[in-house]
């Protein structure tokens, strides 16, 4: 069964504990938060304060990814904000290997992310190493965009691969996943489904039960 990550990009900053308590109210136990450095994607969004202070009020998983160029300077200062999981971009790291090698030393979860643009083997090297591939469903860096369909087939092939090799990594989408598409993703084999506009434009409650209907 796949599950939801509720992408607080998209919520209402003015009433954020509000809408993360209102995603925890429905048995939500995955939180995805986007990191954004105005370097790596065109926007910036918020820093270690932020999960800081949230941390504080939940429980949940925190997904953290880091839209970041070179994102090996901040690992710990994530893990310390409160970070379960972190994931980094391929794209993002001049060495992988060593991006990998120092989140695990930190004790939590690793992952690492594809761009639409990029060759999903690109992480076929280092796959061992993953508890999740976070396959991008649009250009990262903005909200409200439409799901790329033709990133699905990366995900058919990350599926292959585990298959192949007997491994255990989850494989998340996140962009443009809504409640006319949310089972087609879930058919193509993702196993945890970022969503945001989805989630937090609206009735909270209401959207939530309505994507988990298809999960």
């Amino acid at each position: 069964m796949s599950e939801l990550s509720p992408s607080i990009l998209a919520a209402n900053f003015n009433r954020l504990g509000a809408d993360i308590k209102a995603v925890e109210d429905e048995d939500i136990d995955m939180l995805h938060v986007d990191v954004m450095d105005g370097m790596f994607v065109p926007s910036i969004s918020f820093g270690m304060p932020v999960i800081e202070s949230i941390r504080k009020e939940s429980n949940m998983f925190f997904d953290v990814h880091l839209m970041v160029e070179e994102p090996l300077r901040y690992i710990k200062e994530f893990v310390d904000a409160g970070a379960d999981g972190i994931t980094v971009h391929v794209e993002a790291c001049e060495d992988l290997k060593k991006t990998i090698d120092e989140i695990k030393k930190h004790g939590v979860k690793t992952a690492v992310a594809v761009n639409p643009a990029t060759d999903i083997e690109r992480v076929y090297d280092v796959l061992d190493d993953l508890d999740m591939v976070l396959v991008m469903s649009v250009n990262p860096g903005f909200g409200g965009q439409k799901l790329m369909p033709e990133t699905l087939e990366k995900v058919k092939k990350l599926v292959k691969e585990r298959e192949k090799r007997s491994l255990k990594f989850k494989i998340e989408m996140d962009g443009g996943i809504n409640s006319k598409n949310i089972e087609e993703v879930v058919a193509a084999g993702v196993d945890v489904i970022v969503a945001g506009t989805a989630v937090f434009s609206g009735d909270i409650s209401n959207n939530i039960k309505h994507l988990k209907e298809v999960l």
